[in-house]
């Protein structure tokens, strides 16, 4: 069985050893490249395509979120975890926003960081947070506190239902694969989307669908197709 190919990308190479060593010791993990900075984390994924690249939020040499942007285009088949030591829903929001497939802390057990980095790779979207009762994704956190403009209601089910995983990061190509229909049927529904919601970008349709609560941990976790 082939394993999951994995770049780890942290400027702190204590913690860099410690994931190194882990994922090592997993029968069906292995890390193939590390990076100490931004650009060299790009420049490795874009190098290596591996499958997972856990990322830290707040590294030298450019902006995580800009180089999960600029990966989801170069390397759509590199699934990016961030690993942070943030516990922000803002952060949340940004990553996902930018085409991230999951997100967990520091703080968070060996074991949880594991089972991300298989839940991600299988095509799924995870999340793990340290906020208590509180849920990271609630509406009513958005910036601003802004409400949805339309109501979900105005879209039919297989609407929302593209909506749902052009939300969680999924191209085009993945949608149509996963609900058996053409690249360019998927483009009619994400243009109908766009249309009855009055949203256009990928941010757009994230927060929107934050908001309507179809990004919530336990969806996020159990509702993505494998």
């Amino acid at each position: 069985m082939a394993k999951i190919r994995v770049v780890i990308a942290d400027d702190h190479a204590v913690l860099r050893t410690g994931l190194r060593m882990l994922i090592n010791a997993q029968h069906d993990m292995e890390v193939v490249s590390e990076a100490a900075d931004v650009h060299e984390a790009v420049r490795k994924t874009v190098e290596l395509r591996p499958d997972v690249l856990s990322l830290d939020l707040t590294m030298p040499g450019g902006s995580s979120i800009k180089a999960i942007e600029r990966l989801r285009e170069a390397c759509p088949q590199t699934r990016v975890l961030v690993l942070t030591m943030h516990d922000d829903p803002a952060y949340l929001r940004a990553v996902l926003a930018a085409g991230g497939a999951g997100y967990i802390v520091k703080t968070a057990a060996d074991a949880e960081l594991l089972t991300a980095i298989r839940a991600i790779h299988r095509g799924r979207t995870f999340v793990d947070l340290a906020f208590g009762d509180a849920n990271p994704l609630d509406g009513k956190a958005t910036p601003g506190g802004a409400h949805p403009a339309k109501p979900l209601a105005a879209l039919s089910e297989r609407e929302q239902e593209v909506l749902e995983q052009l939300a969680q990061g999924y191209t085009n190509q993945q949608i149509a694969d996963r609900l058996f229909l053409s690249v360019k049927t998927i483009e009619t529904y994400r243009a109908r989307i766009a249309e009855k919601l009055g949203l256009r970008s990928r941010a757009d349709l994230v927060r929107y669908a934050v908001e309507v609560g179809l990004l919530t941990p336990g969806r996020l976790n159990s509702r993505s197709l494998p």
